[in-house]
């Protein structure tokens, strides 16, 4: 039974998106700095061949641009399981660190050089931690306390004498 006190979660869906286009262009930036980091310090081909110098070809803008919309979807999936499961950021969790393995394992099905796969899967991992931390702490904010109504009175039962 419902009492008056009592509270329902709900999801405040614009604080919620908001978070996650943050989280987005927070991995953009990771993206393109982990690019930078490698191709610019350390001469590792991240993804492609640098052959347009330290910023690299198009690759770069597209590899940025799949970080962003991975932690759009993410945003998603945790909005969807906020409104219909139990448990839902254990759920999350799940999904995002199934999805980081399966991120970090896809540069080893490639023919680039060892230390471009390795580079890449590490590059990879760091974007799934930070996506995942980042959209679960803005999941958790974006939750609310709605109250309940109370329950609406009932008639007491007609007497016939």
């Amino acid at each position: 039974m419902t009492g008056i006190n009592e509270t329902r979660p709900a999801v405040n869906a614009g604080k919620l998106w908001s978070g996650g286009a943050a989280t987005a262009v927070v991995a953009a930036l990771i993206a393109i700095a982990g690019i930078l980091f490698g191709r610019g310090l350390f001469d590792i081909d991240v993804l492609a061949p640098k052959g347009q110098g330290t910023w690299g070809d198009a690759s770069t803008g597209w590899y940025a641009f799949g970080a962003g919309m991975a932690a759009l979807v993410a945003t998603g999936l945790v909005h969807l399981l906020l409104l219909t499961t139990p448990r839902p950021m254990r759920f999350f969790g799940w999904v995002v660190g199934l999805a980081t393995v399966v991120a970090m394992l896809a540069p080893f099905v490639t023919d680039a050089s060892l230390g471009a796969r390795i580079y890449t899967a590490g590059l990879n991992m760091v974007l799934g931690i930070a996506i995942g931390s980042l959209v679960a702490g803005v999941a958790k904010s974006a939750v609310i306390r709605v109250p309940q109504p109370p329950p609406s009175p009932r008639p007491y039962p007609r007497t016939y004498s």
